[in-house]
């Protein structure tokens, strides 16, 4: 193993509802949903009508600009509705499932014996191809590519992220294979980054035909964007391929198995969640059935699919992401204080900044809500608040406003090809300015993607 790689920038945020390691229930959605809003740089065109049977591992969506771009039932059933958006943009493909669930045979394959062109045409006709994320932009990789290198997360430093020792111990066969068969799509490494401080990550730190590497630090240290900028930044004209443990996990049973298998154990946590625990579910699951998790009284309630800080805000009538193995829930924070500026005594809320006399209980969790306790102003003129959350070699503030600008020349200058909006949401969180960081980042991507890629 590398030397332990360790970022002194970050910041962990301490809200309460970690989940508990254990699998409190099983579910198998009775409804499942293929949203292709999830997989960025997508540009659906529709493989199926309602009515049609599908099986698990059938294509129901390509990429029109792409069309070996596949997404795939996650179930075996019949296509029930097709919701549309604005302008009749696809939204959602909802699949009512059969009982006993009946897979596409890819047939199983012998990795070591396989070619790039192999691997590649058998994670492209399986639809396991949008597992694979492009950096710049965070889009869905072009299979003509060739990637400097590909890189793996191993670990997530997110609020409340789940074990992925407890969630994906058992898959490590699975990892393996997925890693020997990625390593012949590159001209580089496989690079795969493991927590240091985490006793569950040995089996993750032992892959072969990869690059192992240590990292210590506070969130986002977890995130593969900060990884990639210590391990080797990415430049102009580079490309390079990322992938989750999850992603790895669901190759490696293809290409060992011959068959597309998208359950996973997902962490329902947060500080409104009933006994946080994990769950064993797919995709696209309705998060209506988490309801023993909230006492079946959604009102006041956020269901976040993801993490607090980039998670999506799906509703109690939206769907599990395909990237998450996380749901969050917590209270939306519509009440508002009096004078809430002159009141320093405040032990039950969270100041990174030693605003409160929380700080001095640096061992205490937080029931945290949505609430942003202020309004949105003017940037901070100070480049180096921002900057001691990001172990990155970028300047956040400058930045995100060349994207607010538009000025691509500036955009490329402050390192906007190193950034996905989730590397920055530790500056978001702390911004006294109560700014969308997020938001300014991912319409500065856009703007690249539509004058630049």
């Amino acid at each position: 193993m590398s030397t332990t790689i360790v970022l002194k920038k970050g910041l962990n945020i301490p809200i309460s509802g970690e989940a508990e390691l254990r699998v409190s229930k099983a579910i198998a959605p009775g409804i499942v949903a293929v949203c292709p809003p999830d997989f960025k740089g997508i540009l659906p065109r529709l493989l199926v009508k309602e009515g049609d049977p599908v099986l698990c591992g059938s294509p129901v969506i390509a990429d029109k600009k792409n069309p070996d771009i596949l997404l795939t039932s996650p179930v075996s059933g019949t296509v029930k509705e097709l919701v549309r958006g604005d302008k009749r943009k696809l939204l959602t493909v909802l699949i009512e499932a059969d009982d006993e669930q009946k897979y596409v045979d890819f047939g199983p394959k012998d990795v070591e014996r396989m070619d790039a062109e192999e691997v590649r045409q058998a994670l492209l006709q399986a639809g396991m191809w949008p597992w694979i994320v492009q950096r710049p932009y965070g889009i869905v990789a072009n299979p003509k590519d060739t990637p400097r290198d590909i890189f793996v997360s191993a670990f997530s430093t997110a609020p409340l992220a789940p074990d992925y020792g407890f969630c994906l111990g058992e898959k490590i066969k699975e990892i393996q294979a997925a890693v020997s068969a990625l390593a012949k799509l590159t001209s580089g490494k496989v690079h795969v980054s493991v927590c240091a401080d985490t006793p569950g990550q040995a089996e993750f730190a032992k892959l072969q035909n990869a690059e192992i590497h240590s990292f210590k630090g506070k969130h986002p240290a977890g995130n593969v964007g900060v990884q990639i900028s210590n391990i080797a930044p990415i430049r102009k004209g580079d490309i390079v391929w990322t992938l989750s443990l999850l992603g790895l996990a669901s190759i490696g049973e293809l290409l060992l198995k011959g068959k597309c298998n998208f359950r996973r154990k997902v962490a329902v946590c947060g500080p409104m969640a009933i006994q946080p625990s994990y769950i064993d579910t797919l995709p696209g699951m309705p998060l209506k059935q988490l309801a023993p998790f909230y006492g079946d009284r959604p009102d006041g309630i956020r269901f976040i699919s993801g993490d607090v800080l980039s998670g999506r805000n799906a509703g109690v009538d939206g769907y599990l992401g395909f990237f998450d193995n996380q749901v969050t829930l917590i209270r939306e924070g519509v009440d508002k204080e009096l004078l809430g500026w002159a009141r320093p005594l405040r032990y039950k809320q969270y100041s990174r900044d030693h605003s409160y006399f929380s700080w001095l209980m640096p061992w205490r969790k937080y029931d945290m809500d949505t609430n942003l306790h202020g309004g949105q102003r003017a940037f901070l003129m100070n480049d180096g608040y921002y900057a001691k959350v990001l172990p990155m070699d970028i300047y956040p503030v400058y930045l995100t406003k060349a994207c607010l600008a538009g000025d691509i020349d500036k955009m490329e200058q402050f390192g906007i090809y190193e950034v996905l909006p989730e590397d920055l949401a530790v500056c978001e969180f702390i911004d006294p300015s109560k700014n969308n960081i997020q938001d300014i980042i991912a319409q500065g991507i856009d703007l690249m993607l539509k004058e630049m890629a």
